[in-house]
């Protein structure tokens, strides 16, 4: 069997001020249908801001390790090349990153009333919220580049 690497040079990434190691592409949204469908780059051996996931994601690991994380900053679950998941909405917070390279995953976020994800401090404190608006702005903001 022949490995293949995936090349992501033609991607647009995009990047959230103050969102360190993590990377964006909004691929598609179907805002009728309430489905969001973005890559999200992770950097490798990093973590990103501590959120949690307030609607269905569905996520397929098209490179690398997708790494999650307890809020404490333990490891909790590797899901390598291939992997797919559907994550109901949880209250649970986690963070997110790459293994040893950069993890590309797809995410399909679906049903997207009120607010998807909640960002977090370190205290469990909510700082910030995304909305299907914030994403529909990023989208627009995207596709001017």
């Amino acid at each position: 069997m022949t490995n293949h690497c995936f090349d992501d040079s033609l991607i647009q990434w995009q990047v959230l001020e103050g969102f360190e190691h993590l990377q964006y592409s909004i691929l598609d949204i179907d805002e009728p249908g309430k489905i969001i469908d973005a890559l999200f780059k992770f950097s490798a051996r990093q973590q990103i801001v501590l959120h949690r996931h307030k609607v269905l994601n569905i996520t397929f690991v098209v490179q690398g390790e997708h790494r999650l994380y307890h809020a404490d900053g333990n490891l909790m679950e590797i899901r390598a090349t291939g992997s797919y998941t559907i994550s109901p909405p949880s209250d649970e917070p986690h963070r997110e990153g790459g293994g040893e390279c950069d993890v590309i995953v797809l995410f399909s976020i679906r049903g997207a009333d009120g607010v998807l994800y909640e960002i977090l401090d370190n205290e469990l404190n909510v700082v910030a919220e995304l909305s299907m608006p914030d994403f529909l702005d990023l989208h627009q903001k995207q596709k001017q580049f």
